[in-house]
């Protein structure tokens, strides 16, 4: 396939590039025009730069390529930062945009990212088509407000879209500030830890079997809602534990007495679409930590 790729140096758009480059892709990737060649892109004779944002990009260039698909993975996700940044809406706004363009060089079918937590809080995994929808964040507001834009214009054009809304990623090339990496930071600093809300559980996912998720969704051309998770709730706490005894720190952790709320809930994912596309995680989270910690 040829692939319009657009946050290829990000966390998850440049692991979705390495996979797809090894899958035989070719693959055209967006990278903005003041920026020098970035270092962690890979060597491939199937990838290609193009120069500009998604305001402006080089469509004549693109168009040149002959997309068949685009996958959209750039968006604001600083943490502590992005959640209720205004900067979401201009990413919803250029995002609707840059789609509009490539549905008129005739790209026919479309991938974007959403979030997990674009649904309402349950106590039950999220399912794509029983969990009801209810951004309480700017940023899944904006997500979300994205997903019915692009679906509304799809089904207008006859082009075949797909949201996959991510879970919780971790993995090499994370931003330090991430749950796994800040904790990996100061266990070792030999700093003593305590967890805040231990008992919260999410769908943590290993960054390649996330980006293997969105290749076969991609491969497939899956068209309408499907969660990117694994089906599979972990605590703060067995992220924690299972860190301080790769580390050899396991002493340093405690749990707050009594633990404090979480805000967004567990939040765990429905997984049964993606594994109906033949995908299944192939990383445990003690591999995945250990790949993280190396």
């Amino acid at each position: 396939m040829k692939i319009l790729l657009t946050g290829a140096t990000g966390f998850i758009g440049g692991a979705f590039l390495r996979q797809a480059l090894s899958h035989g892709h070719q693959v055209a990737v967006l990278v903005r025009p003041e920026r020098t060649t970035p270092s962690n892109l890979p060597a491939s004779e199937n990838l290609l730069l193009v120069r500009g944002t998604l305001a402006e990009a080089p469509w004549k260039q693109i168009a040149a390529f002959q997309p068949e698909v685009c996958v959209h993975t750039a968006w604001i996700t600083t943490p502590g930062v992005y959640l209720e940044s205004p900067e979401n809406e201009r990413w919803r706004d250029e995002s609707l945009k840059f789609f509009q363009q490539a549905r008129e060089i005739d790209v026919r079918h479309w991938v974007s990212l959403g979030t997990c937590i674009e649904y309402q809080p349950s106590s039950q995994p999220r399912s794509e088509e029983r969990t009801l929808i209810a951004p309480a964040t700017t940023y899944a507001r904006c997500k979300n407000e994205l997903h019915l834009a692009l679906a509304a214009e799809a089904a207008r054009h006859g082009v075949t879209f797909c949201w996959s809304r991510v879970f919780y990623p971790y993995g090499p090339g994370e931003h330090p500030a991430r749950l796994c990496s800040s904790i990996i930071q100061k266990l070792r600093r030999g700093e003593r830890l305590e967890l805040k809300t231990p008992d919260s559980t999410k769908d943590y996912i290993f960054i390649d079997d996330l980006a293997a998720a969105l290749v076969t969704v991609m491969e497939k051309q899956f068209h309408g809602a499907i969660n990117l998770g694994t089906g599979v709730g972990v605590s703060v706490r067995e992220v924690a534990e299972t860190l301080g005894d790769l580390l050899g720190q396991s002493g340093l952790i405690s749990s707050a007495n009594p633990p404090a709320a979480d805000p967004l809930g567990d939040i765990v994912a429905d997984a049964g679409k993606l594994h109906s596309l033949g995908w299944h995680r192939t990383v445990t989270l003690r591999e995945g930590l250990g790949w993280l910690v190396r």
